[in-house]
């Protein structure tokens, strides 16, 4: 009987190959959706352990901001890039919560984790997560979740514009792109906490700027920022 699944096993890896989502390598059995080799080549930050970082310099002075931080630096034609398109654009939802969890476990060292109340997923608008199916910074919630058992809350605010793709804009543009692009549905389920967004790459972070100003000039609460990856080129 083992010859026999080990044969439709590899029966099954011809016709469907079972390959990592950053290198496109065959995957082990003990693999799931990511190799070893990829996980182990992306490129940690240590964001989550410094006060002062890229990330929270991009929101001094512009948003009051308790913790900020990213994950992982983002590199053009790397594993990660390939990995996070599978997840936005192939269905790979599994692999939004594999990172969450990669990010929760390192998350174990940063103290700050242990005052948050709320993990909220930047939202999709109503079109795009039509066209999409699912919102990809969900799934990297409900990874953070599994260690760290903090409520995700999808429902208290809402994308209320489908806004133009920012790849080739300024930093001026996207701002401007993102004006009133969030509303509030449920500020009393917010009120007084301290709320983390959760969302997948960080660039100029004029998306997250824009839902932070609009809930910290609505509600009292305190905010913090993290994202899987942090683009640098």
């Amino acid at each position: 009987m083992k010859l026999m699944y080990e044969w439709m096993q590899e029966i099954m890896h011809l016709f469907y190959p079972n390959l990592c989502l950053g290198c496109e390598q065959t995957l082990l059995n003990s693999e799931k959706k990511i190799c070893i080799n990829c996980w182990q080549q992306l490129p940690q930050t240590h964001f989550h352990l410094q006060e002062n970082n890229l990330v929270s310099e991009r929101f001094l002075g512009r948003v009051p901001i308790e913790h900020a931080s990213a994950m992982f630096y983002f590199h053009k034609d790397a594993a990660l890039q390939s990995i996070l398109h599978a997840l936005k654009y192939k269905n790979q939802t599994t692999a939004g919560e594999l990172l969450g969890k990669r990010m929760g476990y390192l998350l174990q060292s940063s103290s700050w984790m242990n005052d948050i109340d709320i993990l909220l997923p930047v939202p999709l608008a109503k079109a795009k997560l039509s066209a999409r199916g699912y919102n990809q910074s969900e799934y990297i919630a409900r990874g953070i979740h599994e260690i760290w058992p903090i409520p995700i809350d999808t429902t208290s605010v809402v994308r209320n514009k489908n806004t133009k793709s920012q790849t080739t804009m300024t930093i001026t543009e996207r701002m401007e792109n993102m004006k009133d692009a969030f509303a509030i549905i449920d500020p009393e389920r917010l009120r007084n906490k301290h709320v983390l967004l959760i969302d997948d790459v960080m660039t100029t972070g004029a998306t997250l700027e824009s839902l932070s100003l609009c809930l910290l000039s609505s509600i009292p609460l305190k905010l913090s920022i993290l994202t899987v990856a942090y683009a640098i080129d």
